[in-house]
């Protein structure tokens, strides 16, 4: 049984202008990712993980090519659509966190339930749920500042899955966490991807990442060096 796709791109090119000659940071990078992949791009610094990441995102816009996620086109969308397309189908984990300093984890693991317009008491209860699962227990009430690397990057997360969102970009979630604290994160997101068959897509240098994952692909320069599919994305072969 074939999956529904969750992101295609075709011949994607991004390139930054920089003196004394433009970055090709994408170069030509055509891919499909399942709905229900659980995949990992990984490679050296400088490779243009991120900034693939960001381009299935629509955080940033290719120079050419074509984007598809969740079934619309992103370089036909205006950045109104876009936004409302992020919000409802795309979650997001930021390497910097990106956690806004004047609200609590609670409220910052909250917003995007928010912004959705989930009442009060159920956003609270599916927080509250995943800080349980996390780790993050008495610890609702701090503002970012008073809590640690690890403990911010576990506030990211939830926030980027609490809402359900069908696509998960996780740019490197586990970098500030020990391996204990990684463990979890990763069971908590294969869970999610098994039970409600979220597609995940993480740009890492995490050895735990890449070997847990379903599908491995490789960047350098730019440009797909390897392609490895392990095992079928979640639900697949169902039915």
């Amino acid at each position: 049984m074939n999956q529904p796709l969750s992101v295609r791109t075709v011949d994607i090119w991004k390139t930054f202008e920089a003196e004394p000659e433009p970055v090709h940071a994408l170069q030509g990078i055509s891919l499909e990712v399942a709905q229900g992949e659980f995949t990992a791009i990984a490679g050296p610094s400088g490779c243009g993980k991120t900034t693939l990441l960001n381009v299935l995102g629509g955080l940033t816009r290719a120079t050419s090519g074509e984007v598809w996620v969740a079934g619309s086109d992103l370089e036909a969308l205006s950045e109104r659509r876009l936004a409302r397309l992020r919000l409802e189908h795309i979650g997001f984990v930021f390497q910097a966190y990106n956690l806004l300093p004047v609200l609590t984890a609670l409220e910052n693991a909250e917003f995007t339930l928010l912004l959705k317009g989930v009442d009060r008491q159920e956003r609270r209860q599916r927080v509250l749920a995943l800080f349980a699962k996390l780790g993050l227990e008495d610890l609702e009430d701090r503002r970012p500042g008073r809590l640690s690397g690890g403990q911010q990057q576990r506030v990211a997360v939830v926030r980027a899955v609490v809402g359900a969102p069908a696509i998960v970009l996780a740019d490197e979630p586990t970098a500030n966490l020990d391996s204990h604290a990684s463990d979890d994160l990763l069971r908590m997101m294969e869970e999610l991807n098994h039970e409600l068959g979220t597609t995940f897509i993480f740009a890492t240098h995490d050895p735990r990442v890449m070997e847990r994952s379903h599908r491995l692909i490789r960047l350098v320069d730019g440009q797909i060096e390897s392609d490895d599919v392990r095992a079928p994305p979640a639900g697949a072969g169902s039915g």
